[in-house]
């Protein structure tokens, strides 16, 4: 070694600059005040729904062994949605046991809405929107009360609307890896697995993949591999059908096809959302009752984001699920708009980022204030009101005092509408003697455990969902007619009764 060598400095490593971590720590914290909120009085508040008890007891039939659905599985919904429910909504159960079931099943979905406000704030960022926007995209869904309210339920919906986030943000990524495609693909496979009516959407994702890539070098191959995602996951669907025997319709069994075709083409319409009494109109009605800002906003955002580049894909997203809700005679269920929410926030977040950009500096802050104020002085209160009662009111206790009744009793032969279904087999009845009502008239299987009819059935709980379609059934009918109340919960509009079925007709 030369004394050259001794004396050469040595070259130091390049040090690498620290990463910005501002849009996690600022996305992370947004959601965990959001999640807070949503957390708080989430067992009280809304009212436990017949759907959630369903999609809940159908969880419990997968964890158990027992197939897709604690009855008949007849393909009504893609199974996967409760099937990633089943795979946490035991937990609740064992730190808190005294929760009725729906309430736990509410805390098990805390963690999928958690990647839904962020996955939020990745789509808002990743479409080009500043940081602050999508913040504001983020908070503008987390903070109405309608996620408040919808976003505490058990709905399918919720769990197709996060992984079709998952797929908008695959597909918008900025590294355009071929994988991050056949990512795309697949999310929006498992979107549809978990609620066929998000499909009417997918066309967001193929716009988010025609923005992000090139035409002569990407594209074709991000479309190919979003293709063989999409394909090799979605195809289980059919194929477990056709394996069953149960792909096409034909006698003595359930069909993919044949439900499908009932989705479709038999299922009773909602009329329109103008007719003044139909009950598309009611339900618009009620989503605006809870939170008239969020959906007029983002209707008209979503129409003006058609025109701007970046935030095309979310507004094609709003955009049909526009026209599907207004098309004549359709179906339109009260969880509709939980695919919507999403949509519509990042939207406005989008237009009026898009306006303050292109505004000069003295316009831009005066932009600025009037939105602050106007988010103070028209938002605020509307959002004060109906977070104050998702945050306060206590409208299942007349559930849980009919849980903690029929907990009591010894086990017999009970019919209830699926809130309470699951809380009876909990608490030792007979899977085979608790029966949802609706099965009563609907399901063959059940009408041959009770070969005396009514006169087989020891108690009836009578709640709104068991009265709502008076006459509709027959057999639920003779045994309101047939049965004498020997407890009764709630006030009189939500009212539940403990019925004893008289084994003679009055």
């Amino acid at each position: 070694m030369t004394v050259l060598e001794l004396v050469k400095p040595v070259q130091e490593e390049p040090v690498q600059a620290p990463k910005d971590r501002s849009d996690l720590y600022l996305s992370v914290a947004l959601t965990t005040v959001v999640l807070a909120l949503l957390a708080w009085n989430i067992t009280g508040f809304p009212t436990a729904s017949d759907d959630e008890g369903t999609y809940l007891a159908q969880a419990w039939a997968v964890q158990h062994g027992k197939g897709l659905a604690h009855y008949t599985y007849w393909y009504d919904h893609p199974p996967l949605a409760w099937i990633q429910l089943a795979a946490g909504s035991w937990l609740p159960g064992l730190v808190a046991p005294g929760l009725i079931a729906v309430a736990a099943g509410r805390i098990a979905m805390l963690p999928l809405q958690a990647a839904g406000l962020l996955l939020v704030y990745v789509v808002g960022r990743r479409m080009g929107l500043p940081r602050w926007a999508a913040a504001a995209g983020l908070l503008t869904y987390g903070l109405s009360p309608l996620f408040l309210t919808m976003g505490r339920q058990i709905y399918l919906d919720s769990f197709a609307v996060v992984w079709l986030l998952a797929a908008l943000a695959l597909a918008l990524s900025p590294r355009q890896h071929l994988w991050h495609f056949a990512a795309a693909g697949a999310a929006a496979a498992v979107a549809v697995l978990s609620k066929e009516t998000i499909l009417l959407i997918l066309p967001a994702v193929l716009v988010a993949m025609w923005q992000n890539t090139a035409r002569s070098t990407t594209r074709p191959w991000a479309f190919g591999a979003f293709a063989s995602g999409l394909v090799l996951v979605g195809c289980f669907y059919p194929l477990y059908a056709l394996l069953r025997g149960e792909l096409f319709p034909g006698e003595g069994h359930v069909s993919l096809i044949g439900a499908v075709q009932f989705q479709l083409g038999s299922r009773s319409g909602s009329g329109s959302i103008f007719e003044a009494g139909s009950g598309a109109n009611s339900l618009v009605r009620s989503w605006l009752y809870y939170d008239s800002v969020i959906l007029v906003a983002g209707v008209a955002a979503t129409i003006a984001g058609l025109a701007i580049r970046r935030l095309r894909p979310v507004s094609v997203a709003g955009a049909i699920l526009i026209l599907v809700a207004l098309r004549p005679g359709g179906y339109l269920p009260a969880m509709y708009v939980v695919q919507v929410l999403p949509f519509f926030a990042l939207a406005v977040a989008g237009v009026l980022a898009w306006t303050i950009g292109r505004l000069d500096r003295w316009f831009k802050w005066g932009a600025i204030a009037l939105a602050v104020v106007l988010a103070a002085t028209v938002v605020a209160p509307r959002w004060y009101v109906g977070d104050r009662r998702a945050l306060t009111a206590n409208d299942n206790a007349a559930y849980v005092q009919a849980a903690e009744y029929l907990r009591a009793q010894p086990p017999s032969t009970v019919v209830v509408d699926d809130v309470l279904w699951l809380d009876c087999v909990n608490a030792g009845y007979p899977e085979q003697r608790v029966i949802w009502f609706y099965k009563l008239d609907l399901d063959t299987e059940v009408a041959a455990r009770l070969p005396g009819g009514w006169r087989d059935v020891d108690y009836i709980v009578s709640t709104p969902a068991v009265r709502q379609d008076p006459g509709t059934l027959p057999t639920v009918t003779a045994l309101l007619e047939n049965s004498t109340v020997i407890a009764s919960f709630g006030p009189a509009d939500g009212l539940i009764e403990i019925r004893q079925v008289l084994k003679e007709p009055q």
